[in-house]
């Protein structure tokens, strides 16, 4: 067996692994993504979970976006709130058997290579869609002072200090007890503005009293400005805090994908900025997040919210360097009416994300579109020479961590079956390393593998067009994207 970098002359062909993330949202709000209905059993519900991880993988995704605090309520284990409804049917009911979901969900997403991100809803306090019995430990019951009825929804009140901390600490309690990969938010701030049925008018949101409070005790800001104030504050607290608890957890934000109409000078639409009180240019700007995905939910040729457009001025603010990873609205694919999408209109929006950004990365709302294989959308986006037809790394984040983790060892031995050859890899420091990278020369052709950490083992067999491998190449990447040198093997 050749010693490791021999033959440097004949790697000049080696593939780079491309470095690109591809998230997807697994909504958990109405049951819209998983579990498919409330009350199934625990098996039932792991089934259907397991069933949308080896989706993922199968579409060389590598990062789950998965909603855990839908409003107020928890997909796991937390003395700070109770269960979610969407998972039995009842508020405050465990699931049976009982288990974690969020804790088989990290280990199930480790186990196949996979990211996990715990998606939260800092403000909505409850949904309309559940009728049932509010338990005590519900923060409506514990605070109802800072709960306010809006539309058909309970919202917290973003002004409230226990309101920041109660999110705050919910967030974080969910960083110190799990193994996850990232913090998420969406796109709900105060809430979207709701209007009078008679009048047309919109309805203020009724934290008058907060802001009275607030005045009476000097504040001079706007009612505008002080709300902005507010979501900017948790903002800042949310991503000092977890880098508190733990430097390498990804923050990541999700904002509606217009910050204002006329930025750039051809968008029209909705104003987050004045009716959500979210200056999201203002936290990509300050590096408040590690990520930044708008929702930039419309097409590529749509004149007043065009995406290119949109998703270039969002780079231009990008003053931190940090990752600006798009959201896509790959549920349009396939829908009925005049809203639907083709295929083609997604895989040109991941094209543009890589032309216009650099490290890039998209993430799909949400996985139903996949689970159903909406107009074949898997294989177009698979299918070789497509955009997702080869795995991807997560791009590295420098600014949290960038030293690389030492090079594994690695030897090539006969396969058990006496017909082919097995790469075993280890590590001294096994805990640094998320996931191993292995391409292997077949001939003219490469293989190339992106393996959970736990898969120290992997197996060739000849084949037709596919000879054992003449030379292995393997590499460790640790959870901030760093990679090692690469160890090359020739059997």
């Amino acid at each position: 067996m050749a010693a490791p970098g021999a033959n440097e002359a004949a790697t000049t062909d080696v593939p780079k692994i491309q470095r690109e993330f591809r998230g997807v949202w697994v909504a958990t709000v109405a049951n819209i993504d998983w579990p498919s209905t409330r009350g199934l059993s625990a098996e039932e519900q792991k089934k259907e979970l397991i069933a949308i991880l080896d989706k993922a993988v199968e579409l060389n995704l590598n990062a789950i976006v998965l909603q855990v605090r839908p409003a107020c309520d928890a997909l796991y284990e937390s003395k700070l709130e109770p269960w979610s409804p969407f998972l039995t049917g009842v508020m405050g009911k465990a699931p049976e058997p009982y288990y974690d979901p969020l804790q088989f969900a990290v280990e199930e997403c480790h186990k196949r290579g996979l990211e996990l991100h715990a998606w939260f809803n800092p403000y909505r306090a409850l949904h309309p869609s559940y009728k049932g019995e509010i338990p005590p430990n519900h923060i409506s019951k514990t605070h109802p002072e800072v709960v306010k009825k809006y539309g058909q929804y309970l919202w917290l009140d973003p002004g409230a200090k226990v309101v920041q901390d109660h999110s705050l600490a919910v967030m974080l309690d969910v960083v110190r007890r799990y193994d996850i990969d990232g913090v998420h938010m969406d796109d709900y701030f105060y809430p979207y503005p709701e209007k009078d049925k008679k009048t047309d008018q919109e309805i203020p949101f009724p934290d008058e009293e907060t802001y009275a409070a607030y005045k009476k005790a000097g504040g001079t800001l706007s009612l505008q400005d002080w709300r902005r104030d507010n979501v900017n504050k948790f903002v800042k607290r949310l991503y000092d805090g977890v880098k508190k608890e733990k430097p390498w957890v990804k923050v990541g934000l999700s904002p509606f994908g217009i910050w204002k109409p006329g930025y750039p000078p051809q968008i029209k639409g909705f104003n987050q900025y004045e009716k959500l009180y979210a200056d999201a240019r203002l936290w990509f700007q300050k590096g408040w997040v590690d990520y930044f995905t708008p929702q930039l939910y419309w097409r590529i040729a749509a004149p007043d919210q065009s995406y290119v457009l949109l998703l270039k001025w969002w780079w231009e603010q990008n003053l931190s360097r940090r990752h600006l990873w798009p959201g896509l609205y790959t549920s349009r694919v396939g829908e009925k009416g005049k809203n639907a999408w083709q295929p083609d209109e997604i895989i040109n929006q991941i094209k543009w994300s890589r032309i216009l950004t650099e490290n890039p990365g998209q993430v799909h709302f949400s996985m139903a579109a996949f689970m159903s294989n909406r107009l074949q959308i898997n294989e177009e986006l698979t299918t070789s020479g497509a955009v997702y037809a080869q795995p991807a790394l997560v791009p590295a984040l420098p600014w949290l961590d960038a030293v690389p983790p030492a090079a594994p060892k690695v030897r090539v031995e006969p396969a058990a079956s006496g017909e082919g050859l097995k790469v075993v890899v280890e590590h001294p420091k096994p805990k640094d390393v998320r996931v191993w990278t292995l391409r292997a020369k077949r001939g003219t052709k490469w293989d190339v593998k992106v393996l959970p950490e736990a898969v120290r083992e992997y197996e060739f067999v000849a084949a037709e067009n596919q000879p054992l491998p003449s030379l292995i190449l393997v590499t460790a990447v640790d959870r901030c994207g760093n990679e090692s040198k690469e160890v090359r093997v020739q059997p």
